[in-house]
């Protein structure tokens, strides 16, 4: 069970999709500082300095009440929040991530297609009569003089 195991574990198809786990989990984590870290603050600029981050609607309030400054300071006292600037930043490293893949997805389809280029047209045919090689052009067979249609 172990030998079999072992051969599962290091096929080519296995060892490629870890691989491609580990890179896509860490392209996430680049994806989601981007949006949080470059995206996100200079929108919430132009919106009259809201912090995405801290964009929370309260539902119940916590131990201590509030106005929270944070959803981590709502968090702290107990407060039931509902985090709609965290969603959008989420939604918003969804859709980079998805048109990557979908970016990655297109491009390996477009060079499998040059790959897998149509065959070239054939150049020659069988004379029907003794079964020569002959161009695909002739009229006639240039070994048995037969007239080709």
């Amino acid at each position: 069970m172990f030998r079999e195991f072992k051969e599962f574990a290091v096929k080519g198809n296995v060892m490629d999709m870890a691989v491609g786990i580990i890179v896509g989990a860490a392209f996430g984590t680049i994806v989601t500082s981007f949006v949080a870290d470059i995206i996100m603050p200079p929108i919430g600029l132009l919106m009259g300095n809201v912090d995405f981050a801290n964009l929370f609607i309260l539902l119940k309030e916590g131990k201590t009440a509030g106005p929270y400054a944070s959803v981590a300071a709502a968090k702290a006292a107990g407060a039931v929040t509902m985090n709609i600037g965290l969603f959008i930043n989420t939604i918003i490293s969804f859709v980079i991530v998805a048109f990557s893949v979908f970016m990655v997805v297109k491009n390996i389809n477009r060079l499998r297609k040059e790959q897998e280029a149509p065959p070239a047209a054939p150049t020659t045919k069988e004379c029907p009569l003794c079964l020569s090689s002959i161009a695909i052009k002739a009229v006639k067979c240039p070994h048995c003089t037969a007239d080709i249609k």
